[in-house]
């Protein structure tokens, strides 16, 4: 299989001439599968017609006005929580009031700016993306080890098992069936919410140093890493716990007990939301999970077949997320800003339904989680395989 080219809608790979291997059985509906002159120009027409979007509109596919007013709401939410904490004599209530706000921009930041910096999706100029990429540091977590675990560990190998660091699930977790099981799996279905809620405490304190100091991908063994990041890692890890714990403490006089448990609330909320918006993304009981790279020939055909939608049709769901439950594009275009991401997705579904590819979403954020937990459910159970 060739891997997804990260290069705006340049990511729809050019068709292998040999259609028998395209895709397995799975993955097309029989009467596509057997046409093999209707598959070998389904990239073709999708590139073509996401190509003449940007050019018939005459637009820019990064950063439009709309993606511009959220960078600046969210910054100046999150800044103005932060000044407001210090500007004004809180109550208890009123500082864990602030700083949820706080927390809440920070889970926004996260999903609509920092995850498009790294995508160099919001501008052409690389200093700009780079700047914004920042958010993440600003955030506690690591933009240089976030960008190349998203990047090779996931974009490149989508729900490969062994290879994809989204499919990461540490013994705690099944994802996939080639994954070994263990007895309390069966119950993980249960469990999910409340190890995913731990998600971003565990990249704060754990996954970063562990990426870094005792990597277990065989990329990250390889990788020599810039000395410059590493000043990068341990900096923006004593800015964040700075500014999160210690000013409220020192500054504010805040009982150390309200300020910790502020803090572990403010994580809970950002990794229960991040987590499920990605896990229902592409760990759902209807998508693929391929054996090896050589299952597919085309990367356009892995994209369809591992990665599902929801919620398109719902612009306050979109603009909340990021525009990540319009996944599918994100993957065919992950150079382009997410505000664009809308159009996209009627052409990619239009075009599929003509060319009769399967195109999975669900109707709501809540049915996509369902299917995620009922997925969880069937891998720990002993009879699936």
């Amino acid at each position: 299989m060739k891997a997804p080219v990260e290069s705006g809608t340049e990511a729809l790979i050019s068709l292998q001439s040999d259609i028998d291997d395209l895709v397995p059985s799975e993955a097309l509906p029989r009467e596509v599968a057997g046409d093999a002159a209707s598959v070998s120009s389904f990239p073709k027409v999708l590139r073509r017609r996401l190509d003449k979007f940007f050019a018939d509109q005459n637009i820019s596919p990064k950063a439009d006005r709309t993606m511009w007013v959220k960078i600046f709401t969210g910054l100046t939410v999150l800044v103005g929580s932060w000044i407001a904490l210090y500007a004004f004599k809180l109550d208890s209530w009123g500082f864990v009031g602030l700083y949820l706000l706080g927390g809440l921009a920070q889970t926004f930041l996260l999903l609509n700016i920092a995850h498009d910096s790294n995508h160099n999706a919001i501008s052409s100029l690389p200093s700009v993306n780079k700047t914004l990429n920042y958010v993440f540091d600003a955030c506690g977590i690591s933009s240089y080890m976030w960008r190349i675990l998203h990047h090779r560990g996931h974009h490149s190998c989508i729900n490969i098992h062994g290879e994809d660091d989204a499919l990461t699930g540490r013994g705690i977790f099944r994802f996939t069936p080639y994954e070994p099981r263990a007895s309390y799996h069966r119950f993980q279905h249960i469990y999910a919410l409340f190890f995913y809620a731990m998600f971003s405490l565990d990249y704060v304190f754990v996954r970063d140093f562990e990426a870094f100091f005792f990597p277990t991908h065989e990329y990250l063994k390889r990788a020599r890493h810039p000395a410059r990041e590493y000043v990068v890692l341990f900096a923006g890890k004593v800015f964040y716990i700075t500014y999160m714990l210690i000013l409220p403490i020192v500054v504010l006089r805040k009982s150390p007990l309200l300020v910790a448990g502020a803090f572990v609330l403010v994580h809970l909320i950002i990794g229960l939301t991040v987590s499920l918006v990605f896990q229902t993304t592409h760990t759902i009981d209807s998508t693929y999970f391929p054996s090896d790279r050589s299952t597919f020939e085309n990367g356009v055909y892995h994209i369809f077949a591992t990665t599902a939608d929801y919620a398109t049709d719902n612009p306050v769901v979109g603009w909340l997320v990021g525009g990540l439950n319009h996944h599918i594009v994100h993957h065919l275009c992950p150079f382009v800003c997410h505000s664009h991401y809308a159009p996209l997705t009627r052409i990619v579904r239009e075009t599929a339904e003509e060319f009769g590819i399967p195109y999975r979403q669900h109707p709501t954020m809540t049915g996509a989680i369902r299917h995620h937990l009922l997925l969880l459910k069937q891998l720990g159970n002993e009879t699936y395989s």
